[in-house]
């Protein structure tokens, strides 16, 4: 299945190794509601915090980051919140634990191993590649398993087991 590119515009920049409590620190674990998380997505950065919890980062944003994201604690809020703001995560690696958690979840995600964009460029994704327009570089993406892929476009685990229940008992 073949997608048309998407343009998009990236909103935040990080380096390698930003921790789930980076994302979604642990004064609010006892927030779980993926109705509630968002408003504690990087809530120790209150600049960006604020532009996302005042709408000032439109649906379909991207975050860059190095190598490593999500690495640190287990919680499945840190892509909870970022999947309530509709963001998608391009980063040249993720942390295995917050991978599973994000897949489940139905956050849009992609590998590509030397992305380079900062804020505010404009970014083409493809089905195999990034586009970054604002410096016209070209970067392949390490495209997800067939299975993960499929997860992650039925919008997480429940809604993709939900499916085949159904078309099973047609």
């Amino acid at each position: 299945m073949t997608t048309k590119p998407v343009q998009t515009k990236v909103v935040y920049r990080l380096g390698d190794d930003v921790s789930t409590d980076a994302i979604y620190p642990g004064k609010y674990m006892a927030t779980v509601l993926p109705t509630e998380t968002p408003q504690y997505a990087f809530a120790d950065n209150t600049e960006f915090n604020q532009k996302l919890r005042s709408k000032q980062v439109p649906p379909g944003s991207v975050i860059v980051a190095g190598a490593n994201f999500g690495c640190g604690s287990s919680r499945e809020q840190a892509a909870s919140c970022l999947k309530g703001y509709d963001l998608t995560v391009i980063a040249r690696g993720f942390a295995r634990i917050f991978l599973q958690n994000a897949v489940n979840l139905g956050l849009r995600m992609l590998v590509c191993p030397e992305i380079e964009a900062s804020e505010g460029d404009v970014l083409e994704i493809g089905e195999d590649y990034v586009l970054n327009q604002s410096t016209d570089n070209r970067f392949a993406v390490q495209p997800l398993p067939a299975a993960r892929r499929a997860i992650v476009a039925a919008g997480g685990l429940i809604p993709y087991t939900r499916k085949r229940l159904a078309e099973k008992n047609r």
